[in-house]
């Protein structure tokens, strides 16, 4: 794109001064060599064209080193662990090194995050988004700078950048359907915030599951607010108190899923005899609970892996955009089938 800001160099500023890089680098530095007025231009035109210092050139004379920048919401999960393998396994081949930054699900640790990144000068910046983020500033910056970016499991500005998914949409009605099909009927979603596109695509096929079987749809059997364990356990109790109580869950990922795995056990109820349960979460977590844990499994390693080879494409100066689906798998075990 010819119209596209890209990041301000010491070079730019001295051809927009008319004068040579060693008097822009030393004016920044307030050297005594260069006059005040010079600095206080130089300092003025840096500031207006947001000028970053390149911390690792500035220490390494010959060669900055190659760094990919990675943003996740929560590094503490087994999902963003392994993707995070399996982008620096891939870096790793490439020649690049990785930083990465977890947000804790803050929006505003995200943005932190983001400009962190764009002052470090990383090659470019890997991407899920948090649970709170709706403005997507931050990011249109990162497009307008032309710093490529990719991002995995939540995304957004899918017109402007690549993203790797999972099929949650699929998965999500297959698991459903299995509930349905070994005798569940009063099937319960617990989500997290519906503006993310991770959540809809999920929910998405629950519903559509439930509307070729012709089983209503009960509004007050879908619960989506927050991904957070402590959200979930009440979330999941205040159903099983209902009058009318689900007999599954359908959970959004691993924190929820456990959530309310505990919250059936709380009540003194069977799985899945009183409740049936299927949620996203990894096998690491689900074979090792009583009873072994139905779940849609995802392939986060390789996730990370399609992750940073669309991103490497990108600083190769492949521009295109791209779109992955990295499918998912539902592996059936104990808690999910009534029959």
């Amino acid at each position: 794109m010819a119209n596209q800001r890209r990041r301000t160099s010491l070079k730019d500023l001295a051809k927009e001064l008319g004068v040579s890089i060693a008097t822009v680098s030393r004016a920044l530095r307030s050297s005594p060599e260069i006059g005040l007025e010079m600095q206080a231009k130089v300092k003025e035109l840096a500031k207006r064209l947001n000028y970053r210092p390149n911390p690792f050139a500035q220490s390494l004379r010959k060669e900055a080193p190659r760094v990919i920048g990675v943003v996740v919401p929560n590094l503490v999960t087994h999902y963003y662990s392994a993707v995070l393998d399996g982008i620096e396994e891939e870096a790793r081949k490439a020649g690049y090194s990785i930083i990465s930054a977890n947000t804790h699900e803050n929006s505003e640790a995200e943005v932190k995050a983001i400009d962190n990144f764009i002052s470090l000068h990383v090659e470019g910046i890997i991407a899920c988004l948090a649970q709170d983020t709706t403005d997507y500033s931050h990011f249109e910056e990162i497009s307008n700078m032309g710093i490529p970016l990719v991002f995995f499991g939540r995304t957004c500005l899918s017109e402007k950048f690549s993203c790797v998914m999972a099929n949650g949409d699929v998965a999500a009605q297959e698991a459903t359907q299995h509930l349905i099909d070994t005798g569940s009927r009063r099937i319960a979603f617990i989500g997290g915030p519906n503006h993310l596109d991770m959540v809809k695509r999920r929910k998405h096929g629950y519903l559509e599951a439930l509307k070729e079987n012709r089983i209503p749809i009960e509004r007050e059997l879908v619960v989506c607010e927050k991904i957070d364990y402590e959200w979930a356990l009440e979330a999941a109790t205040k159903l099983l108190e209902m009058e009318n109580p689900p007999d599954a869950i359908l959970a959004f990922n691993d924190i929820i899923t456990f959530a309310a795995f505990t919250a059936i056990k709380q009540k003194g109820l069977e799985i899945p005899g009183d409740v049936a349960l299927i949620g996203f979460t990894d096998d690491v977590h689900a074979k090792y609970v009583t009873p072994k844990m139905s779940a849609i499994e995802d392939q986060s390693y390789e996730m990370g892996v399609q992750s940073c080879q669309l991103l490497l494409k990108n600083i190769n100066g492949d521009s295109k955009i791209y779109k992955k689906i990295v499918p998912q798998k539902v592996v059936i075990r104990e808690t999910s089938a009534k029959k």
